[in-house]
């Protein structure tokens, strides 16, 4: 045994031997990681070096090319890149205790090391000499001098010795923070579980709702059924259970995540990151973190940003009263003229309403949403848009029995990409559905085309011992949404990394995505893969009709909230003062103009939002209305050309889903379109104008 151990070696210091150069993850361990860590800060910093004591006069090559390319030379790879692609993407999917720990001593060390090289003076120098005195280049080369250069001084490269000082701190404090809401999110998320061992206490809940519930109560060896605060099991909960105490339950539950008197609260967190990145803005030279941000986003300044969200609560905020006002009705109309609907019957009397409407619910199209249905579906759209094919390959290590992984060919028959798809919520895995990559595409110095490694990570419902997984119509978006992503990933065919595939603009970014989920609806694609798992027959037209029929069902009212969230970020990142307000009051107050409903006085959002306090989208929630205006535009093409038309599918891979970063997103958009969006489409697509008066 301890010779085994002695002749062990870090799969991550030598060539993998794997299917496509990818992760070994049946390989790595635990004590992997940072040694890994440490070895590739100490190679990176070595190549530094070279850069900066380089005797040559500094170029776009020597220089530019040589930081954005840490694989340069023979046999020589980005250790760093490639420790901190699977590290970081497993403390999503597949975290625990110990990778958590390592994850809270090693963030200070990363966020040290990014600010030795980015307030390196040497090497600013160098840069901005390269920037002010280059040879001829290329578009995409301006594009990467450019981004190169800007984000060095964006990250402190003009301060004085003082402020560089201060800006290690802001950062370094601000990444601890970062981890330590994310844990705490995650921690609290999975606390919680609402244990039924009285089967009357079911009662209106789903068979797939009870069937999961036993599942869960039997993986956690108990009695009866178990609730969770996991989507796929909440979701069902807050629709379908007639019981009103249990529904409050839940809800108060989830809305109050971390803000009780726990080691796990994330209000001081959430004060204390606002005022590092208004700090930070402000040390850099900008009013807010929200001019900050801006200066890099379609949407270019904040009231540009006010414009779209205020512009959105014109349109449809009185639709939105008028849906809220029907389904106040309704639950009257059942419960008696004196009963109050509360924010835990939303959900169940908007679902009674929406039957009696359209006789349709999620549960009706489920048994013709068969999870490997779906994927034959998903990759049957992609197919028939861009010829690429999709073939699964069980020797391609994973590192959860849940996730698939498949080889992409193009339609030429050559080999685009490695795709993995981690489907179901289990214990040490983050909520939501994201799109993320091992390995990114990039053109290497011998002209090799290196593909790339793309996953989605979702929550969708589970299989249970009964039935295999049924997904509703929702989840079927949510996985079309992150399939976008991944198509913006596997399409990439840029020469530099930092430029490929969804390395654009965080407003743009979401253009893929949200384009996708168009398709949901289209007679044309459910023909393809919506058959009863039971039988095989094909889901009924007429029942296809009243979809189409109810997709706007509380259109406006699901806007708002999405531009609530929006207006809540920009309350934060445009405070120009110390924020030193309680949050859950500001909170409040924030989001008012968009609300059509009351607000409860001891929820909070805020310590739970973590698109805006841990993700990439403080100052950017923004971005998710301002793509679905660009995808609304984008389908209208589309609509009017043929959804299915591969030249326009060309069209848009060529302009936009290849090209990645390399150049301005609306010169992007306008060579696919020809022209600038406009919000018509959007609002045509959600009812709430129709066509040209």
């Amino acid at each position: 045994m301890m010779s085994e151990q002695k002749e062990r070696k870090n799969p991550f210091f030598f060539p993998y031997n794997t299917p496509h150069d990818v992760a070994p993850f049946d390989r790595i361990r635990l004590e992997d990681y940072e040694e890994a860590f440490m070895e590739g800060i100490r190679r990176e910093d070595e190549q530094i070096d070279k850069i900066i004591n380089d005797p040559r006069k500094p170029t776009f090559d020597n220089t530019i090319i040589s930081i954005d390319d840490e694989k340069d030379g023979e046999g020589y790879y980005d250790l760093l890149g490639r420790v901190s692609s699977v590290f970081f993407n497993l403390l999503s999917a597949e975290t625990n205790d110990d990778m958590d720990a390592l994850a809270q001593k090693l963030s200070p060390v990363l966020t040290k090391h990014a600010n030795d090289i980015r307030l390196n003076e040497k090497l600013f120098e160098r840069i901005k000499y390269v920037h002010q005195h280059h040879r001829k280049l290329t578009p995409e080369e301006k594009m990467l001098l450019d981004k190169c250069y800007d984000g060095f001084v964006r990250s402190g490269a003009l301060l004085d010795a003082a402020g560089k000082e201060r800006l290690r701190q802001l950062t370094e404090e601000a990444s601890i923070l970062g981890l330590q809401f994310s844990q705490n999110l995650l921690k609290e998320n999975k606390a919680f579980t609402l244990h039924i061992t009285d089967e009357s206490q079911l009662d209106g809940l789903p068979e797939t709702a009870r069937e999961a519930a036993a599942l869960a109560a039997k993986e956690m060896e108990k009695e009866g059924w178990v609730f969770t605060l996991d989507f796929p099991s909440y979701s069902p909960f807050m629709t379908y259970s007639t019981q009103r105490e249990l529904r409050r339950q839940m809800y108060m539950a989830k809305n109050t995540e971390c803000i009780h008197d726990n080691s796990e609260n994330n209000l001081d967190i959430c004060k204390r990151l606002i005022n590092l990145r208004r700090e930070l803005a402000q040390l850099l030279g900008h009013k807010t973190y929200a001019d900050y941000v801006l200066k890099h986003r379609m949407a270019g300044n904040v009231r540009n940003v006010y414009k779209l969200l205020n512009d959105l609560i014109v349109a449809y905020k009185p639709t939105a009263v008028k849906e809220v006002k029907e389904i106040e009705k309704m639950a009257k109309k059942t419960e008696g003229k004196d009963f109050k609907l509360e924010p835990w019957d939303f959900g169940f009397y908007s679902h009674k309403l929406q039957l009696q409407k359209y006789n349709i619910d999620a549960e009706m199209l489920r048994p013709y949403f068969e999870l490997s249905k779906v994927i034959d579906g998903v990759f049957g759209l992609a197919n028939r848009l861009y010829g690429i094919t999709f073939k699964e390959n069980k020797d391609i290590p994973v590192y959860h029995p849940d996730v698939k992984a498949y080889e992409v060919f193009d339609k030429d028959g050559s080999f685009l990409a490695v795709f993995y798809a981690d489907f179901h919520p289990r214990k040490g895995k983050q909520g939501g559905a994201w799109m993320t990559e091992y390995q990114g595409q990039w053109i290497d110095r011998k002209g090799e085309n290196i593909r790339p490694h793309v996953s989605v990570v979702m929550n969708l419902t589970k299989p249970t011992d009964e039935k295999p997984a049924l997904l509703t119509l929702g989840e079927v978006e949510t996985f079309l949404h992150e399939f976008g992503h991944s198509l913006h990933g596997m399409f990439a065919n840029t020469r530099f990394e930092s430029l490929s595939g969804t390395n654009v603009w965080w407003d743009f970014v979401e253009l893929p995505s949200q384009f996708m989920e168009n398709f949901a609806i289209e007679k044309e694609f459910l023909r393809t893969f919506a058959f009863h798992y039971q039988t095989g027959e094909p889901i009924p037209d007429e029942l296809i009709d009243r979809i189409i029929k109810s997709r706007n069902y509380n259109v406006a009212y699901a806007c708002l909230r999405q531009v609530s969230f929006g207006l809540l970020d920009m309350a934060y990142y445009t405070k120009k003062d110390e924020f030193t307000d309680d949050i859950i009051p500001f909170e409040k107050k924030a989001w008012e103009k968009a609300m059509v409903t009351e607000q409860l006085p001891d929820t909070c959002m805020t310590v739970q939002f973590s698109h805006i306090m841990a993700g990439g989208y403080a100052a950017g929630y923004y971005s998710y209305k301002w793509a679905e205006v660009l995808d609304a535009d984008a389908f209208a093409v589309f609509k009017k050309e043929g959804i299915f038309n591969p030249a326009t599918a060309q069209r848009f891979r060529d302009c936009i889903l290849s090209k990645g970063g390399t150049e301005n997103p609306m010169v992007l958009y306008k060579r696919f379109k020809g022209g600038e969006p406009t919000i018509d489409a959007l609002l045509k697509r959600n009812g709430i104008r129709r066509g040209k008066k």
